[in-house]
């Protein structure tokens, strides 16, 4: 069984993705050990609670400072004992303690094909209305292992999204996650799981 930690910042529509790829028997072999915020009162909280599983919040706004916050970001998730840490739309960057603490145990999701569009700076609608602005008629998102670069870890899995006349950055944003987020995350951790 591979215990995963997914770990959010906003309205969690991948852990529901990885919530339904679990319940469906999609994903096997996988069980969600906790989800952590580093948010007060958003949606993916409430997701978690209506799936029964255990959620966290560790806010930078409950410590004096970023190290400290890093600190106890780590001593949650070492609590909560993981195979694999699932950053799911996490905007905080992961400290170097924690990647050292899980080599190759951390995977992140990017709503574009690495390398482009990713990065420093890259993320939510500012990776799309970059796509947009460069014009390209295809994106998509990529799975990766998380290293201690910005989205420079190994790719796991990639699915292609065709860019469609008129798109804005959230239509865009919207048919990325429907069409290769939801789809390739789940799909990433059932390999990790079962391979």
């Amino acid at each position: 069984m591979l215990n995963i930690v997914v770990l959010v910042s906003g309205g969690g529509t991948n852990l529901q993705a990885i919530i339904d790829g679990i319940d469906n028997g999609f994903i096997k072999n996988t069980k969600i050990v906790g989800v952590i915020s580093n948010n007060y009162g958003v949606y993916s909280l409430e997701r978690a609670k209506k799936a029964g599983i255990e959620s966290f919040v560790v806010s930078p706004k409950d410590y004096p400072d970023r190290d400290a916050f890093n600190d106890g970001l780590l001593e949650k998730v070492k609590s909560l004992n993981p195979d694999l840490i699932v950053l799911a739309g996490f905007l905080v960057v992961i400290p170097e303690k924690m990647i050292d603490a899980y080599p190759n145990k951390i995977i992140n999701i990017h709503p574009s094909l690495i390398p482009s569009f990713c990065g420093t700076g890259y993320y939510g609608l500012k990776v799309h209305e970059a796509a947009l602005a460069r014009g390209v008629k295809i994106s998509g998102a990529t799975v990766h292992y998380v290293d201690k670069g910005t989205d420079t870890g190994p790719i796991i899995m990639q699915k292609a999204v065709e860019v469609k006349e008129g798109d804005t950055p959230k239509v865009l944003q919207q048919r990325i996650m429907e069409e290769a987020e939801w789809k390739i995350l789940p799909a990433a951790i059932n390999k990790i799981a079962n391979s």
